[in-house]
């Protein structure tokens, strides 16, 4: 994705990420792609809500603007994890750690769609099918073993595979978090109409397991 959007001569490219030597191996090809973009390597680490404060400042310090914003990363675990904040970690970090990332980058985006065509200016939330497993569980989103209502609970035609057990399913909180991710594209499409910038949830691909469930 970094390497297609370098094609087009950017001024600045932002790679963030908790992988600094995977990312030197793209830093390196981008510039044998262009030299007229300026690439930077952030570290990033969206299950920690004071690194994605310490990212943020370094890329608001580094760019007047953010004209695309591709929330990208993502977690899947199938044991209970939870991040520094004691969210459980899918969740905090595929959902809350994009929302605050996203908050805290606003003000360049919202530069940037001020000189802009309308529309160009956009926030792109990668998903999944996973979406498909579980809305979000608005009373119980670190599933804790609480009561949910009906319409918060799994579809109940899933196989066992993805019932709760004691309390948790890996698969479950990956798909509330999905879940949370185009709902969050929604919603920032809706608020943020009036500064021009839209926002898209995408599905990069087919994950097998889902799929096959799903299509037989």
């Amino acid at each position: 994705m970094a390497i297609a959007i370098a094609t087009q001569d950017p001024s600045s490219l932002v790679l963030a990420s908790r992988t600094k030597v995977k990312v030197e191996e793209v830093i390196g090809k981008v510039k044998q792609i262009t030299t007229k973009t300026a690439v930077h390597f952030v570290e990033l680490d969206l299950s920690s809500q004071e690194s994605i404060k310490k990212a943020t400042t370094t890329i608001n310090s580094l760019l007047d603007r953010v004209d695309v914003l591709i929330n990208n990363a993502g977690v899947m675990v199938l044991e209970r994890k939870s991040t520094d904040e004691g969210i459980e970690l899918q969740f905090g970090t595929n959902h809350i750690g994009h929302f605050l990332f996203t908050k805290l980058l606003m003000d360049k985006l919202k530069y940037a769609a001020q000189h802009s065509t309308p529309g160009s200016t956009r926030i792109i939330n990668v998903t999944s099918q996973g979406h498909r497993l579980s809305p979000v569980r608005f009373h119980d989103y670190n599933l804790e073993g609480k009561e949910v209502p009906l319409e918060e609970q799994p579809p109940p035609e899933l196989p066992p595979m993805f019932s709760v057990a004691g309390g948790y399913s890996g698969w479950l909180a990956y798909g509330q978090s999905k879940t949370a991710n185009i709902l969050f594209s929604i919603y920032l499409s809706q608020k943020l109409k009036p500064a021009s910038i839209v926002s898209y949830a995408t599905h990069p691909g087919c994950e097998l397991m889902i799929c096959t469930f799903y299509n037989g």
